[in-house]
């Protein structure tokens, strides 16, 4: 059987073996904690501590602002500074609460679980939401939401986005090479909800000894497998890895669940492992810090909240002063002018570079090749809806299915003249969902 895939993609420079081979290793926290209180699509946290609290590491800090909301935990002991807007990736000034760390990392206890198997499905839920597990692969999505669907016998398959297609990110490989048994305890107690349903672990073939290992612990289990994948991104993207592995296409009007399926990240997986079975509270990720500019590449265990900083440090610090800050990969990633910014849940990486070569070069005009036609993974055509973006014709630009992009940079990347093409359509899909939301 052949690699399963998509449609269109592209095959940007790896970049991986930079970090690939670099174990995790846990990095404790030296400075002040920033805590934001928006780390989730959805509704803020509101904080349940004020200044001058002492708290204890594993202790609740803030509660779900709604249901499409999650909890914060604070990662150290220590006092509560400040409750204070503090910048994040992004570039938005986010209400967060600041931490002095005392270094001693007394902990709450918690609540394990002795038989996993006995919890009712309200339990599992209840535990998933009570830990604040959120989509740790970058979108922030609570996880309790996405495994509460309205007709879950409908659900058939259950994927575990193992592709980690951005060009250098290392962290679930890593993961699944020293972790896998979290991995699969995760998977079993997602399935454990869904009585109909398949689990599939999708990764690509560029992670031989991952598959190796993944294929060992899942042959004797009946309702799990794992899908080989091409080597090409976006392969990760959710509406690409559900093709790949199930030949059902979705699009911006439907969820994954009208497809009977449900995608879950590594990381969320184990996070959901370490919640049901551990009672443990989403405090720790791993994160790739790599890149030319940095010293050392690595694979950190980390506590949220720690600045990119301390991590840049771990990682034996920056090779000169780097042109480019990556936070995320080098498609979908955001560029940061700081290291004085922490992180949260959803941070999978920081990537470094010696050279920017995108603002090396001047856009011209475009030359209406079509690479990025064959190159779009939604079949779209970038180059007209970047035009309307441009002239700012909303109208044309909808009609063209303009707000089905995925904003995944496929179009720019192989652009030979350089043009800005998925910046300018994920600019004008913004202001059209924007208009859209005040009618």
């Amino acid at each position: 059987m052949g690699l399963k895939t998509f449609k269109g993609g592209v095959h940007p420079f790896e970049g991986k073996e930079l970090a690939m081979d670099s174990p995790i290793t846990e990095v404790l926290p030296k400075g002040e904690m920033v805590y934001p209180m928006s780390q989730h699509i959805g509704a803020p946290a509101t904080p349940i501590v004020a200044v001058g609290d002492s708290v204890l590491k594993g202790q609740k800090i803030a509660e779900a602002g709604g249901f499409v909301s999650s909890p914060i935990y604070s990662s150290v002991s220590g006092t509560v500074k400040a409750i204070e807007k503090r910048r994040v990736a992004v570039g938005d000034m986010v209400n967060s609460i600041v931490i002095e760390n005392d270094g001693q990392f007394n902990e709450v206890s918690y609540q394990a679980v002795e038989d996993v198997a006995s919890l009712s499905k309200e339990d599992i839920i209840n535990r998933v939401k009570e830990a604040g597990v959120v989509g740790m692969g970058g979108a922030g999505f609570p996880t309790h939401v996405k495994l509460s669907p309205k007709e879950p016998d409908k659900i058939e398959y259950i994927i575990a986005n193992c592709a980690e297609c951005e060009p250098y990110l290392t962290a679930d490989y890593r993961r699944m090479v020293e972790n896998p048994d979290e991995l699969v305890a995760g998977m079993k107690i997602i399935l454990q909800l869904f009585p109909n349903a398949k689990g599939v672990f999708g990764i690509e073939n560029n992670k031989p000894e991952a598959i190796a290992k993944m294929k060992e612990l899942v042959k004797d289990e009946p309702r799990m497998e794992v899908c080989e994948l091409m080597t090409k991104y976006p392969q990760g993207g959710e509406r690409q890895l559900i093709f790949a592995v199930t030949g059902r296409a979705i699009n911006s009007k439907m969820l994954p669940a009208d497809a009977g399926c449900i995608v879950d990240n590594v990381e969320t997986m184990i996070a959901v492992y370490q919640a049901v079975k551990n009672g443990i509270p989403v405090m720790k990720r791993v994160a790739t810090i790599t890149g030319e500019g940095i010293t050392n590449p690595s694979n950190f265990l980390y506590s949220m909240g720690t600045s990119y900083a301390e991590l840049v440090e771990a990682a034996g610090g920056l090779k000169g002063e780097p042109e480019k800050l990556v936070s995320g990969g080098p498609m979908m990633g955001f560029s940061i002018f700081s290291l004085d910014i922490p992180t949260t849940k959803t941070t999978s990486s920081l990537l470094c570079l010696s050279k920017d070569e995108a603002s090396a070069f001047e856009p011209i005009a475009c030359i209406n090749c079509g690479r990025c036609v064959e190159a779009c993974p939604e079949q779209l055509i970038p180059s007209r809806l970047a035009k309307f973006g441009n002239l700012g014709l909303m109208e044309e630009f909808e009609k063209w299915h303009g707000l089905e992009c995925i904003e995944c940079g496929s179009c720019t990347y192989v652009c030979p003249s350089r043009r800005p093409v998925a910046q300018s359509v994920k600019t004008m899909k913004k202001l059209t969902l924007a208009e859209k939301r005040k009618k």
